[in-house]
């Protein structure tokens, strides 16, 4: 029984390594890809849910390298520095919840701008505002950072492990930040938005706007529904499985049990990580033009080196 509890353990903690990696690498490359094609098109610059992507996609990338040094520092030193060094317990636990929030805020701005641009009433529309995207955006992350500090005062190392011990933090934690903050709520948010938004699409052709503009938000609003399915898929496991983990009844004694509960978790987290890798990828299956926007930007920038190359290689030096 020894034996079959430690290669579960052992299965757990090489699954969770191998997939991190694979993550963080698609998720660095698939999130810079976004910055630079929403950066560098036109189409897409002033355009209010575009903030709202490239705000996730920065947060995305500062969440991927924190998960990256987590197990960096965990295969150098073969055990958590977190169970050691309290700094780096109480950091790492701020920034996952900074990013997380941050990421999930975006999500649910970008439905609900989508919501507004589409809207068949003319007073909705123009609240779809650079100004109220850059208030939105600042209040997300001045909250996000408030939260966090309940992490900081309350994530301690006891018996070389750190979590949070408090009973009335983990109650909240199991019953109110992870099913609620960062489960059903960002979902019902997210998902009622981004429904309103695409029956309005159904219905844009009546509206009296420039073809562009039209074209813009049909491709805006497909992207944003697929994304949501995927963002509702991977999420909801997550947020049973963390509440879980903080009831206070839920047997921890029993080894063979534990070893079982914790490759369940390993491989959802592994599934919920997909979150912060995943939207280029998400953005590309679910729309041609954004295919067509891609290969065009990076068509342009490789057209660019390869143009600049012959004029270096033609330069003539001086002899001596």
């Amino acid at each position: 029984m020894t034996s079959k509890i430690t290669n579960i353990l052992l299965i757990g903690e090489k699954y969770t390594l191998y997939t991190n990696y694979f993550i963080f690498f698609i998720g660095i490359i698939g999130n810079f890809l976004n910055i630079l094609v929403f950066t560098d098109l036109k189409i897409f610059q002033k355009n209010q849910c575009i903030l709202y992507f490239i705000t996730e996609s920065i947060s995305n990338i500062c969440q991927l390298i924190i998960f990256f040094l987590i197990y960096l520092l965990i295969s150098i030193y073969t055990i958590d520095p977190a169970n050691l060094i309290l700094f780096w317990c109480k950091f790492r636990g701020m920034m996952i919840t900074i990013c997380t929030l941050i990421s999930f805020s975006a999500i649910c701005c970008s439905a609900f701008d989508q919501y507004l641009s589409t809207s068949p009433q003319f007073n909705l529309r123009k609240l779809s505002t650079i100004k109220l995207t850059e208030i939105l955006i600042f209040t997300a992350m001045s909250i996000s950072l408030l939260h966090s500090i309940s992490f900081c005062i309350f994530l301690e190392i006891q018996d070389s492990f750190c979590r949070i011990f408090d009973s009335i933090m983990s109650r909240y934690l199991s019953y109110f930040y992870y099913p609620i903050l960062s489960g059903i709520l960002p979902i019902f948010i997210a998902s009622l938005f981004s429904i309103l938004a695409y029956r309005n699409v159904r219905r844009i052709v009546q509206l009296q706007m420039p073809l562009v503009r039209r074209r813009l938000n049909q491709q805006l609003t497909a992207m944003v529904l697929a994304r949501i399915i995927v963002f509702v898929f991977l999420t909801l496991p997550y947020a049973i499985q963390r509440m879980y983990i903080y009831l206070p009844n839920v047997e921890k004694t029993n080894h063979s049990r534990h070893a079982v509960d914790n490759l369940v978790e390993r491989i959802i987290s592994s599934f919920f990580n997909l979150n912060y890798a995943g939207s280029f990828y998400i953005f590309m299956a679910s729309s041609w033009r954004f295919r067509r926007q891609t290969k065009n930007v990076l068509l342009k920038k490789f057209w660019r080196r390869w143009k600049r190359r012959p004029c270096n290689d033609n330069q003539i030096y001086p002899i001596g």
